[in-house]
């Protein structure tokens, strides 16, 4: 039903409103004559109706259309350094286009994935989460029969929740079978972009931010640095009291005073106390008002604020000062920079930690009128 059904229709759109004139003929002829007005009202009614579902129907259409010539263009750049570390236990995937591998939901047309790793206890871990979670997302996508985005959403986020708890599971078997077992674990930040709606899931303490420029007060475009992602240590009230429900202890901010993080794959031994798998789920649609995202292991936000990374990575891109290389032009060479360059700098700082940061640049082939509105809200 239309929103203005029970609205009446004005009799006099303007001027002003004058007294009503007497009625002149029989009473008959009157009731008749107010029939047929009300048949005649009753079929203009349908007629607009069918216009406007009709208008409706090319706008969506329009809108669709522009979306598409509007979807954001993602590349990625990695820096990996060890640290002062005698083994690397980070791991990463950048997937810029999966699609191939997808039966996309309703009109999708890309999708992007993007993930960090930051092992402990070894290396295993990790390497087992980046080589295996990207290919059990694969298996549980939705499948190109969906066209509710609303549902699309419900159903990627239970994708995400089913694959971090498959990888999680499968690695803990094949951690079990060895002798000894293996006492790895990894935390786990993915970000998964179909078309313009940005998905994240993360365990533990490693991070995703975003930079987007938002227009200040004196006519200037600034950054603003977004969250992405949320970490999870013991020292969290709800983290902690899991971990007490599940007869675990958190002694000098570490659950059983060893381990850093409350959420992870891998540790089986922490299982029992309340470490979990289950990861933080959030949601951001992309606008042109963007310009990357950055993934890093803890080893990065140890020495920098996320701000911090931000406004790093923003002026060597704006200043230009890459070298350049044959194949890329130039925003390319100083993003690959800027990435390079993050992670130097953090080991610079005094990390002895693994460093690795992904920088994830964002560029719009054409301005999406659907894009002017944008959300950063946690699944419900």
């Amino acid at each position: 039903m239309d929103l203005f059904d029970d609205l009446p229709e004005p009799t006099q759109p303007g001027g002003p409103v004058t007294a009503a004139r007497p009625r002149a003929g029989t009473e008959e002829e009157e009731d008749e004559k107010e029939e047929e007005e009300e048949e005649e009202r009753r079929a203009k009614r349908k007629r607009e109706d069918a216009e406007s579902e009709a208008d409706k129907k090319e706008e969506q259409g329009e809108i669709k259309k522009v979306c598409k010539e509007g979807l954001p263009v993602l590349k990625g750049y990695v820096a990996a350094r060890r640290g002062e570390r005698d083994e690397m236990q980070d791991a990463h995937v950048l997937l810029p286009d999966m699609s191939s591998c997808l039966s996309l939901p309703g009109q999708s047309s890309r999708v992007s994935y993007f993930a960090v790793f930051d092992g402990h206890a070894g290396a295993r871990a990790s390497r087992f989460a980046a080589e295996h979670l990207h290919h059990n997302l694969a298996n549980k996508f939705p499948s190109s029969e969906l066209r509710d985005s609303e549902n699309v959403d419900k159903l990627i986020k239970k994708c995400l929740l089913d694959t971090f708890r498959q990888t999680d599971d499968d690695f803990l078997k094949k951690a079990s079978s060895q002798k000894p077992a293996w006492k790895d674990g990894s935390t786990a930040t993915c970000v998964l972009v179909v078309d313009d709606m940005v998905y994240v899931a993360n365990l533990g303490d490693s991070r995703a931010v975003l930079c987007r420029m938002e227009a200040a007060a004196d006519g200037q475009r600034r950054s603003v640095t977004l969250a992405l992602s949320k970490e999870h240590n013991p020292t969290m009230y709800e983290e902690r009291m899991r971990i007490q429900r599940a007869g675990g202890t958190v002694r000098d901010g570490r659950v059983l005073g060893v381990l850093e993080v409350s959420r992870s794959i891998g540790d089986g031994q922490y299982k029992r106390c309340g470490v979990i798998s289950s990861p933080d789920l959030r949601r951001c649609q992309l606008t042109a008002n963007d310009r990357f995202i950055i993934l890093a292991c803890d080893g990065l936000f140890k020495v920098f604020s996320a701000d911090e990374a931000v406004k790093f990575v923003l002026n060597i891109v704006q200043e230009g000062s890459g070298e350049r290389r044959a194949g890329l032009t130039e925003e390319e060479v100083q993003f690959e920079a800027a990435c390079q360059q993050l992670a130097s700098e953090a080991v610079r700082r005094g990390c002895a930690d693994n460093v690795t940061v992904i920088l994830v640049s964002i560029g719009f082939r054409a301005k999406s009128s659907s894009s002017s509105s944008s959300q950063h809200t946690q699944f419900d």
